[in-house]
């Protein structure tokens, strides 16, 4: 693909890379969606807007950022609106995750999901916005926090997804244990063998 600013033909196979990653991780999150309707357990809409559908949004900027830094810009200009608008926008829904993620009962998040579904992700789009900005002017560092940004994104992405999918598994193994199990008052209390 021909680029027409220079500096941001150096930069085409990383995010073909990443944009390939993005897009793919995207439509397996698709899966892991389907795999959480059929648990036992229901999901409420707030838990999904607080746990699943980040991950959808974090994997599309990736894909999205890749797209606007692949395109034949003739200037930097166009890239900086752009990606600093995305980085606002991200800024924006990491607060919005944040309310939810405090709104949602279904799940009681502990420090590690505050980390990874809220504090990163509000480093990320941050970071995408302050690069986004400073593009035209100091563009080699913004180009490489964005890059890292773009990186960040698919890695909150990936553990996010790995997350929901190990709390599935454990909560479906969890479920046929407590089936079977006689429910407390019915359970026998095995008898003490005394002397006679």
């Amino acid at each position: 693909m021909l680029q027409h600013v220079p500096v941001l033909a150096a930069w085409e196979s990383f995010y073909v890379i990443v944009g390939s990653s993005g897009a793919a991780l995207t439509g397996l999150q698709f899966v892991v969606i389907a795999l959480v309707s059929e648990t036992r357990g229901k999901s409420s809409s707030d838990q999904i807007d607080t746990f699943a559908t980040p991950t959808i949004v974090h994997f599309c900027a990736v894909l999205y950022i890749a797209a606007v830094l692949s395109a034949p810009w003739s200037g930097l200009q166009g890239p900086q609106i752009a990606l600093g608008l995305a980085g606002a926008v991200g800024v924006i829904y990491a607060f919005i995750t944040m309310r939810r993620a405090r709104r949602q009962t279904g799940y009681k998040l502990v420090l590690e999901d505050w980390i990874w579904h809220t504090f990163l992700t509000l480093v990320a789009y941050a970071a995408l916005l302050s690069g986004g900005m400073e593009l035209k002017s100091h563009t080699e560092a913004s180009l490489f926090a964005i890059g890292a940004t773009s990186m960040l994104l698919l890695f909150i992405g990936i553990h996010n997804a790995w997350d929901t999918v190990t709390y599935i598994a454990v909560e479906r193994m969890a479920a046929p244990a407590a089936e079977k199990a006689p429910p407390p008052q019915q359970r026998s209390v095995p008898k003490k063998k005394g002397r006679r």
